[in-house]
C-alpha cells in the first residue's frame, strides 16, 4: 500500500495589524521631561475584524491609532499593517477623525473624492465611485451641498465616504460618533454597522462609549491608564444584527459591567510616569506628576 501523502500545510495569514510591544513617549523640551503615552502595548487584529478600544481619557488610545496610522512613529517595539513595517501613511488604510476634517470651501463630492486625488487615483471610474460611496452613506441629494449646509451627522457621513472611496484594507475611526448628539450616534452606529457588513474592512474603532464598543465590536479592547497597555481583551458574542433592543440581553449586561468592571478596577496609576532629562552627570529618574495627557 503506497504511503499516502501528508498535505502541505496552509500559511498562517499575517494579521492585518500586528502591534509587539510598542512604546510611544513624546519629549517635553519646556517641562524637560519624557512622557510614556504606551509602554509594551502589544494586539493582532484579524482582517475583517471590527476592534474596539475603550479607556480612560489620556490613555494612549488615539497615540495607538496615531501609529498605526504611520502619523506617530513608536520610541521603541515593532508595528506591522498587513505584514509589514508601518514606515508612514499608506493607500491600504484610512483614518476617519472626530472633527470632521472637511474641507469648508469643498461640496460633498468634491470631499469625497479629495482622497482619491491625494493618492493620485483619478481615472474615468472616479465620478462613478465617489456617487457609489455617497449612497452608501445616505447623501444622495447632496452632492453639491458645502459642509456649513450639512448637520453634524451629515458632515461625519462625509468623513465616512472619504474615507470608503479610497477602499482601504483596514479602516481606523477616531470617535467618530463623539460630536453628534444622541439620536444621530445611534442612527450612525446602525448605519455603520451595515456599511461594514458590505465593505468586510478591516477596524479599529476608538470611542469612550461601552454600548458602543459592544454594539459594533468583534473584540474589545480594555486598555490601562497612561502609559496605556492591554489590560484585558474581551469577544462579543452576542449575535449581529445588534441593536438598541440588544442591550437588554443579559450577555450584553454582563459585557457592559465586565467592562466597566475592568476601567473602574484599574491597578495601573492614574497619571503617567514621566522621565526626567537629568542634567550632564545626573542620574536619571522617573516621578508621577500631573500633566494635561495627550488623547
Amino acid at each position: 500500500m503506497e504511503n499516502a501523502v501528508e498535505p502541505t500545510p496552509t500559511p498562517r495569514r499575517s494579521p492585518a495589524v500586528e502591534a509587539h510591544d510598542v512604546t510611544v513617549t513624546y519629549d517635553r523640551l519646556r517641562e524637560k521631561d519624557t512622557l510614556i503615552a504606551l509602554k509594551d502595548f502589544s494586539i493582532e487584529i484579524e482582517h475583517g475584524e471590527f476592534l474596539a478600544i475603550v479607556g480612560p481619557s489620556g490613555c494612549g488610545k488615539s497615540t495607538f491609532l496615531n501609529v498605526v496610522a504611520g502619523l506617530t512613529f513608536p520610541s521603541a517595539g515593532d508595528i506591522r499593517v498587513m505584514g509589514k513595517p508601518v514606515t508612514g501613511p499608506e493607500t491600504d488604510r484610512a483614518v476617519v477623525f472626530q472633527d470632521y476634517a472637511l474641507l469648508p470651501w469643498r461640496t460633498t463630492e468634491q470631499n469625497v473624492r479629495f482622497g482619491l486625488e491625494m493618492q493620485r487615483r483619478i481615472d474615468s471610474e472616479t465620478k462613478d465611485k465617489v456617487q457609489h460611496y455617497i449612497k452608501m452613506v445616505g447623501l444622495e441629494g447632496f452632492e453639491r451641498a458645502y459642509p456649513r449646509e450639512l448637520s453634524g451627522g451629515m458632515r461625519q457621513r462625509v468623513g465616512l465616504a472619504r474615507a470608503l472611496v479610497t477602499e482601504p484594507r483596514l479602516l481606523l475611526m477616531d470617535e467618530p460618533f463623539a460630536a453628534v448628539d444622541a439620536m444621530t450616534r445611534e442612527v450612525m452606529q446602525d448605519e455603520l454597522a451595515r456599511i461594514v457588513s458590505e465593505t468586510g474592512q478591516a477596524i479599529v474603532f476608538i470611542t469612550h462609549s461601552v454600548d458602543e464598543a459592544i454594539t459594533l465590536a468583534d473584540r474589545i479592547a480594555v486598555v490601562t491608564n497612561r502609559p496605556g497597555r492591554i489590560r484585558e481583551i474581551l469577544e462579543v458574542d452576542i449575535p449581529r444584527p445588534r441593536s438598541r433592543a440588544s442591550r437588554n440581553l443579559t450577555e450584553f449586561q454582563e459585557l457592559r459591567d465586565r467592562i466597566w468592571g475592568l476601567l473602574s478596577d484599574d491597578p495601573a496609576k492614574a497619571v503617567a510616569p514621566l522621565i526626567d532629562v537629568p542634567s550632564v552627570g545626573e542620574p536619571r529618574t522617573t516621578e508621577s506628576t500631573e500633566v494635561e495627557p495627550p488623547r
